[in-house]
């Protein structure tokens, strides 16, 4: 039994004692309900002030049960009591101890600003893929569910410098910003740019307006969730067989077919090489669709000549363990 339960039991049993001494007093002394609830609760707390004691011989029979029943109960309460309150701050400066320092030994991870609905999804994505990553919140119910999911998370507010310094934006790689506002998400974009001009920065975006502002900000891509959750039903009731190709590539829990974007590392040996002459292909059983380059420039469905180079990023389609193979190849492992 946890220790909030007992003490859930113990306020209950206290509750049930003082409810019994008052209408025992009531009754059988004949005081009125307020001098029966004071003597009981001065019996029980052994302070025994001594204005009011049993006069009867039922009376004193009874002061005696309540105190051999009554002043364990109000002991044990109050030692959990206490024992619930160390451990509680015990728990939670040892545990800001431990996430600081989880934080300080993160490099090139994500900051996620916000932990609503869509930020939480975000978060489970990135732990589904092993990526490291830091939520930075201040609401106490939103912090007690990332706890309870077991993510790392900093205390505070997303809009305030020490805030990202503390959740490590100096080493990150990346942030997104999933505040409940267009506002507060450009503050934090001017925010981290400053302090890490080298950051990627994606961002929410609530209205078609707010977009080019974010964007001139210094966020590298803006989304709305409301624009793609329409184009993803407008798909679903227009191309419905698309979709579903869709999904099944993007989830990363099926194993028979996944759509994966691999970066090309300065060591991959299929550096200088042309797509037909890596054997992508006939090694892995892996298709590449297409080549992003780091100019930005996407190319679609490159030809078999085209030569890879350090910095491109391949979007491939074709089976786990194919695709899991060539990722090794491409970070030069």
């Amino acid at each position: 039994m946890t220790l909030i339960r007992k003490l859930k039991y113990s306020l209950m049993m206290l509750s049930v004692v003082l409810l019994s001494g008052t209408i025992g007093f009531h009754v059988l002394e004949g005081w009125s309900l307020f001098d029966a609830l004071y003597a009981t609760v001065s019996t029980i707390s052994t302070v025994g002030y001594g204005d009011y004691a049993p006069a009867t011989a039922t009376g004193r029979f009874f002061a005696m049960l309540l105190i051999v029943f009554g002043v364990g109960t109000m002991l044990y309460t109050a030692g959990l009591y206490a024992e619930t309150m160390f451990e509680g701050r015990m728990r939670l400066i040892l545990g800001r101890g431990k996430l600081e320092r989880t934080i300080a030994k993160l490099h090139n991870h994500y900051i996620i600003c916000g932990c609503g609905r869509i930020g939480r999804l975000i978060c489970r994505e990135l732990a589904e893929a092993k990526a490291p990553f830091v939520v930075v919140d201040n609401n106490p119910e939103v912090l007690q569910k990332i706890e309870e999911d077991g993510f790392i998370y900093y205390k505070g507010d997303a809009t305030d410098d020490k805030t990202l310094i503390g959740a490590g934006i100096k080493r990150a790689k990346g942030i997104v910003c999933v505040l409940s506002t267009d506002a507060e998400n450009l503050y934090v974009i001017l925010t981290a740019k400053e302090l890490n001009p080298d950051l990627y920065v994606l961002s929410r975006s609530e209205d078609e307006a707010s977009e080019s502002r974010l964007l001139r900000a210094g966020a590298d891509r803006v989304m709305s969730p409301y624009a793609l959750g329409g184009m993803r039903m407008a798909m679903a009731i227009l191309r419905p067989a698309m979709l579903d190709f869709i999904e099944i590539t993007a989830r990363r829990q099926n194993l028979e077919l996944q759509m994966e974007e691999l970066s090309i590392g300065e060591h991959a040996a299929i550096i200088g090489k042309s797509l037909e002459t890596a054997a992508i292909r006939d090694r892995f059983g892996v298709i590449v669709i297409a080549v992003k380059k780091d100019s930005g420039q996407m190319i679609f469905n490159p030809r078999a000549s085209y030569v890879i180079e350090i910095g491109d990023k391949l979007i491939v389609m074709g089976e786990g363990k194919g695709v899991a193979g060539l990722a090794e190849v491409c970070l030069g492992s």
